[in-house]
C-alpha cells in the first residue's frame, strides 16, 4: 500500500506523457523512501519479507534509499527476548537475506537489528546495497528514563572498542562516525542516526552533517503520547534546517505497539527546514512515503551559510564509499509551488503578512525618528506598488502615534494616465484621510521636451522616462518643502528586471517595498483589505488589485483604455517572481529552473512561453544590475534580497550568455 501525503504543501505529480530520466544527473534530485512495516514481534522471518517487498515497492517507485525504523528485523519491543541467542542469531540471517535481496535489486537499504559485538549488545543500522553490507551504525544515547529501558540491553556507540568487525568473511565497519559517500557521485554523502541520537543536547548528525553528510536517515521507534506528535514533527523540520540538508525520519508502526505502549508509524523528510513529505498515522497498513530531495539545493544553501562552513569539528569521520543506484523515472515526487514567496497554508499566510507589514513600518519609522522629519511624501498612482507603500505609511504613523495628515500623497497624472487609477488614489487618500495632491505634469514634460529640442510625437523610451523623473523631482522638492522623505514605491520584481527608470523611482529617500516581489505585493494588499479595513475601503483596494499593471507613460486618447500593459511586454510576474527566487535563492542553473517551471506551471503557460520569459529575465536582470548597484535604502523582509550593501554583489557589466538556453 503506498501512501503519499496529500497536503497544498505537497503532492504527487505524474506526467506520463514526460519521458524516464535520471533526475538526479539531470537536476540533483534524489528519490528516498521511507517504510514503515506491519511487523510481528520477534518474528525476522516475517518482518524480512515485509521489508523486502517495501524495497520492490520503493525500487518501483524508481527511490534509491529505502529507510526503516529502528530494529525493524525484530521490532523494538522485544525487551529481555533481546538477550536470546536464538533472537540475534535470527536477525543476522535476516540481514543477510535482505543482502542478497539488494544483489540483484539496485537500491540501498537502511534497516535496524539488534548485534552482538565483543560480549555487548548494540542497536544499529544496516547500511546496504549491490549485495554488500557497507557498515553498522550504532546508537549513542540510550534512552533510560519513563517507559524506555535501552541501557538493560544494550551498550552505546561509545563502549565500541572495535571499528571494524568481520561478517561473513568481511571486515565492515562499525560506529557513529560513518558517512557513506557514492562513488560514482561524490555529491551524495549519507549520515546515519538511531532515534534518541536525534533527542539529544547535541545529535550526532549535527557532526556528521558538518563532516559533509547531506542527507540524514534516522531509525527510529518513537512511541506517541499527546502533543508528542507536533514536538517530533518540529524537532525533524528544525533539525533539517540547523543541518542544512535531507532529514529523513523513519518510526515504528502501529504493529509495534505492545504491553503499554502504543506507536503510529509517523514518518517524515524535511529539506532546509521545510516538511516535504509525511505519512499518514495510526494505519493498519505497511506505508511507504516517498519524495524527492534537492541535494543540489542543499549543496548551495550549505555553500552560502559562512557559520557552516567554518565551524571547527573535533573529531574525524570515516567515509564509506558505496553504489548508490539512480533509476530512472517519468514523474517527480515533490511539489512545486508557483509563487515560492508566498506562503501556502491560511493560518501561515496571516502571521507571515501581518510580520511583514510590522518589518516594513517599523523601518520606516526608525528612517524618520533618525532624520527628526515629520512628513512623509508618496507619490500615489492608483497601481499596485504604491498602494502597499501608501498602506504601510499609514502603519507607520500608527506606530508612531501621528495623525495621517503628515503623509502627503501626490498625484502625478501625465500622457497616459487613467481615470481609473487617477481617481483610485483620490479615494485612496480620502479614506485614510491622508493630505492629497494632484499635480499634473503633462504641461511641465512638454517644457522639458522643449528644451532638449525633443518631439513629443516620438514614442521612445525618452518619451517615458522624462515623466517618471519628473515625478520623481517634484516629490523630492516637496519633501524638501515639508520637512519630510520620499518614500519609494518600486518593488522587488521591478529591481530585478530593471523595470524602472534611472535616477526616477529608481531612487528614494527610503524604499518599503525593495524586497517584496510583485506576487506578494498583490497578496499584502488583498490580506489588508479582509483583514483591517471597512467595505468601502475593501472595495476600493479590490479594484486596484484588478487594475492591469501598467506604468502608463504612452498616450491615452480616451483615458479609459490602459494600452501598455507590463506583462504583455515582459512577460507575466508570476512567472518573473518563479525564476527570480530560484536564481538568486538557490542558485539554480537555467536548464533546471526552466523545468521547474514546467512542472508548477504545466496547466498554465505552455513551454515556448517559459523559455521566451526566462530569456527575457536573465537579460533583464543582467544588463539592470547598474540599478542596483547604487540602490536606495530599503527594508529587508525575506531571505531574497538584491541590495548592493547585503545579499546581492554582482558585476554590473556581466555577460549572461552562458545563462542562455
Amino acid at each position: 500500500m503506498l501512501n503519499i501525503y496529500l497536503s497544498n504543501s505537497f503532492f504527487f505529480i505524474n506526467f506520463n506523457k514526460m519521458k524516464k530520466m535520471n533526475y538526479f544527473n539531470k537536476y540533483g534530485f534524489l528519490r528516498v523512501s521511507i517504510a514503515s512495516p506491519r511487523l510481528e514481534i520477534a518474528n525476522t522471518e516475517y518482518n524480512s519479507e515485509e521489508i523486502i517487498r517495501l524495497s520492490t515497492q520503493a525500487l518501483i517507485q524508481g527511490s534509491s534509499v529505502i529507510i526503516f525504523p529502528e530494529l525493524s528485523i525484530t521490532s523494538y519491543s522485544c525487551a529481555d527476548l533481546f538477550f536470546q541467542n536464538k533472537l540475534l542469531n535470527n536477525a543476522i540471517k535476516s540481514l543477510q537475506k535482505i543482502i542478497d535481496y539488494s544483489l540483484t535489486n539496485q537500491i540501498l537499504i537502511i534497516v535496524g537489528l539488534p548485534l552482538k559485538v565483543d560480549a555487548k549488545i548494540y542497536n544499529v543500522a544496516a547500511v546496504v546495497g549491490s549485495g554488500e553490507l557497507y557498515g553498522f551504525v550504532a546508537k549513542t544515547f540510550l534512552p533510560n528514563y519513563g517507559e524506555f529501558y535501552e541501557k538493560r540491553w544494550f551498550a552505546s556507540a561509545d563502549e565500541l572498542i572495535t571499528k571494524q568487525i568481520v561478517f561473513n568473511g568481511k571486515e565492515v565497519p562499525i560506529g557513529n562516525d560513518l558517512i557513506f559517500q557514492d562513488s560514482d557521485n561524490p555529491l551524495v554523502k549519507l549520515g546515519v542516526e538511531i532515534c534518541e541520537d536525534l533527542w539529544a543536547v547535541k545529535p550526532i548528525s549535527s557532526d556528521l552533517a558538518l563532516a559533509g553528510a547531506n542527507i540524514i536517515a534516522n531509525l527510529s521507534a518513537s512511541n506517541e503520547l499527546i502533543g508528542k506528535r507536533e514536538y517530533r514533527e518540529n524537532l525533524v523540520i528544525n533539525q533539517s534546517a540547523r543541518i542544512n540538508g535531507v532529514y529523513a525520519y523513519a518510526s515504528a508502526s502501529m504493529w509495534e505497539s505492545s504491553t503499554d505502549l502504543v506507536y503510529s508509524g509517523h514518518c517524515l523528510i524535511a529539506e532546509n527546514g521545510v516538511k516535504i513529505a509525511e505519512s499518514e498515522r495510526f494505519v493498519l497498513e505497511s506505508q511507504l512515503i516517498t519524495a524527492d530531495c534537492d541535494i543540489e539545493k542543499v549543496e548551495n544553501e550549505r555553500n552560502k551559510n559562512s557559520t557552516f562552513q567554518n565551524y571547527k569539528m573535533e573529531k574525524g569521520h570515516r567515509i564509506v564509499n558505496i553504489n548508490l543506484p539512480v533509476n530512472e523515472t517519468n514523474q517527480l515526487e515533490r511539489y512545486i509551488t508557483q509563487t515560492p514567496f508566498i506562503p501556502k497554508e491560511k493560518h501561515t499566510k496571516n502571521s507571515v503578512f501581518q510580520e511583514i507589514f510590522n518589518l516594513q513600518s517599523t523601518a520606516l519609522a526608525r528612517r524618520l525618528l533618525h532624520t527628526k522629519l515629520s512628513r512623509l511624501v508618496i507619490g500615489i498612482s492608483g497601481g499596485l506598488d504604491s498602494t502597499l507603500a501608501l498602506l504601510v505609511c499609514v502603519e507607520t504613523m500608527k506606530k508612531l502615534k501621528k495623525s495621517n495628515k503628515d503623509i502627503l500623497s501626490v498625484s502625478m497624472p501625465g500622457f497616459g494616465t487613467t481615470k481609473r487609477t487617477k481617481n483610485n488614489a483620490k479615494l485612496l487618500a480620502d479614506a485614510f484621510g491622508v493630505e492629497y495632491r494632484e499635480i499634473p505634469i503633462v504641461d511641465s514634460t512638454r517644457s522639458h521636451f522643449d528644451d532638449i529640442d525633443y518631439d513629443e510625437n516620438k514614442l521612445t523610451v525618452t518619451y517615458e522616462n522624462a515623466q517618471a523623473r519628473r515625478r520623481t523631482h517634484i516629490l523630492m522638492d516637496l519633501a524638501n518643502e515639508n520637512g519630510g522623505i520620499v518614500v519609494g514605491t518600486g518593488d522587488l520584481s521591478e529591481i530585478a528586471l530593471g523595470w524602472n527608470t534611472y535616477n526616477a523611482d529608481h531612487i528614494s529617500m527610503y524604499n518599503v517595498n525593495s524586497s517584496i516581489p510583485k506576487t506578494l505585493v498583490q497578496n499584502l494588499i488583498d490580506w489588508y483589505a479582509n483583514n483591517k479595513c471597512e467595505m468601502e475601503l475593501r472595495n476600493i483596494l479590490f479594484d486596484v488589485m484588478n487594475t492591469p499593471i501598467s506604468p502608463e507613460l504612452l498616450p491615452n486618447i480616451d483615458g479609459e483604455t490602459i494600452h501598455q500593459e507590463t506583462e504583455k511586454i515582459i512577460g507575466s510576474y508570476v512567472l518573473h517572481d518563479f525564476f527570480l527566487y530560484h536564481f538568486v535563492r538557490n542558485n539554480f542553473t537555467t536548464e533546471k529552473i526552466k523545468y521547474l517551471a514546467m512542472v508548477a506551471f504545466h496547466n498554465t503557460f505552455d513551454e515556448q512561453e517559459i523559455t521566451d520569459t526566462l530569456e527575457i529575465f536573465i537579460k533583464r536582470f543582467f544588463n539592470n544590475q547598474f540599478k542596483r548597484s547604487c540602490f536606495t535604502d530599503g527594508v529587508k523582509v525575506g531571505s531574497v534580497s538584491l541590495s548592493p550593501r547585503g545579499d546581492w554583489r554582482m558585476p554590473s557589466d556581466a555577460n549572461y550568455n552562458e545563462w542562455i538556453l
